[in-house]
């Protein structure tokens, strides 16, 4: 079976003190990771380059149980950019009672709050 990938978002977010561009697209994905399962995968543009960061079974399993031992949320430190403290991506998984979210959140310079939104996994355990 060939992977079917459907867009779910797109959206960006400019930072007005340098004038920067953070665009953010994300997609549900048929198969993804090693046992090619649904999950979700998640792009950024910045600066020109692009980086990844997958929501899939295999791995999530030990996300969950990471984020249940935190208290219900866990940023992925390892899929996120945390450089500065006014300027920022960070990738969290969400649990909330059955149900399974990515949260992508991203903060610049120009603005006081990030922008955040939460994207429903197509898998639980």
């Amino acid at each position: 079976m060939t992977n079917q990938i459907e867009q779910i978002d797109e959206w960006e977010v400019r930072d007005l003190e340098d004038d920067s561009t953070y665009k953010i697209e994300v997609e549900k994905c048929s198969e993804l990771g090693n046992k090619s399962q649904p999950g979700i995968r998640i792009k950024y543009y910045i600066g020109g380059s692009r980086y990844y960061c997958i929501y899939e079974p295999h791995s999530g399993e030990k996300l969950v149980y990471d984020a249940k031992k935190e208290g219900g949320t866990l940023v992925r430190r390892d899929k996120s950019w945390l450089k500065h403290d006014d300027l920022w991506l960070r990738n969290s998984l969400i649990v909330d009672g059955d149900k399974l979210k990515a949260r992508v959140e991203v903060k610049v310079r120009s603005k006081d709050e990030p922008v955040v939104k939460d994207y429903e996994l197509p898998f639980s355990f």
